[in-house]
This record gives C-alpha cells, structure tokens and sequence, in this order.
C-alpha cells in the first residue's frame, strides 16, 4: 500500500536555490564566520523577499527535498556499514539544534526530527509535514539549520567539504542547452 507522504506525490521545488542559500551557509562556516554575515543575510533576505509567495514555497519545498535526498545518501552510507542512520544521525543533529537555541527554537526540535525521521524512513519530508497543517514562520530557520546540518555531516563523513552540494548538483537535471 503506497503512503499519501510517498517522496513521488511531493513536489521537488526549487532544489537550485535551496542548494545555493545551503552552500552559501557552509562555505560562510568554512571561511571561519562564527555569524552571518550581515550583508549575505540581506541578500538572501532579498532574493527570498524577490521570489513571491509561489517561489518561497517552491524553495520550501526545495529545502524539503535536499533533507531527503541527503538523508537518503546518509542512509544507504550508514547501512553499508550494519548501521542505522536514524539511530546515528538524528539524535546529534537534535542535540547540535538544542546548542543553538536562538537559530532553532525548542519547540521546533521535534517537527524537525521528525522531519528527519520521515526522510530516514523513505517518506517526503515535507508531505509528512503537511499532514500537521501549513509551515509556520518560526520553522523556517530550524528547516535551514536542518539542511544544512546534514550537508556539514555529509562533508564530515566524506573529507569535502564540497561533497554534499556537489552530490546534489550533479543529480540537478541540466538546463537546456539551446
């Protein structure tokens, strides 16, 4: 029996500018930046701002689908060697969301390992989401700090820092070449 959260039912949004606001965040990390900065917020700010209620649900949906296809790499890497991915990665991605109480609030931990929890399982994230009813604003943040979290581990596990957002754009179908 196929299940209404069935990653085939999900829309995949916008994964392209999800990837970019992802990678943006971790090369800000890896250049030493222990906060924002100012203007890459803005304008992140901004082009989120550019895009209209249609593009923010299509980045939404984007991020959505980069927290399945990294929990899916995750899953099948952790399996290869007899282990669990939901025993392995979400309790530390909830114990790193739990030191950052300002970016992630506590009472966005549990959508967000659930959040993990479905992807980890074969379920669209965001379709198992929406059975609670519409995003909220305060999950936006947490979502992002979910997605990137994952890449950071990804590149943690491999030794690139680069692996994650490659995997993902090498999977990106390529635009017509006209």
């Amino acid at each position: 029996m196929s299940s209404p959260c069935d990653p085939k039912h999900a829309p995949a949004g916008d994964v392209g500018a999800a990837l970019m606001m992802i990678d943006s965040r971790l090369k800000g990390i890896y250049d030493g930046a222990t906060e924002t900065d100012p203007e890459q917020r803005a304008l992140i700010d901004q082009y989120t701002a550019s895009l209209g209620p249609r593009g923010a649900n299509a980045v939404l949906d984007g991020t959505c689908t980069l927290i399945f296809m990294f929990m899916k790499w995750l899953r099948l890497a952790y399996e290869d060697h007899g282990k669990d991915v939901i025993e392995y990665v979400v309790p530390n991605l909830v114990a790193t969301m739990r030191m950052m109480p300002r970016s992630v609030r506590p009472e966005a931990i549990p959508t967000m390992a659930g959040l993990l929890i479905a992807a980890g399982t074969g379920l669209s994230p965001n379709l198992w989401r929406k059975q609670y009813g519409f995003w909220t604003k305060d999950e936006m943040t947490p979502l992002e700090v979910t997605a990137f979290l994952l890449a950071e581990h990804i590149n943690r596990l491999t030794d690139d820092r680069d692996f994650a957002t490659r995997m993902i754009a090498q999977a990106l179908p390529e635009p017509d070449e006209d």
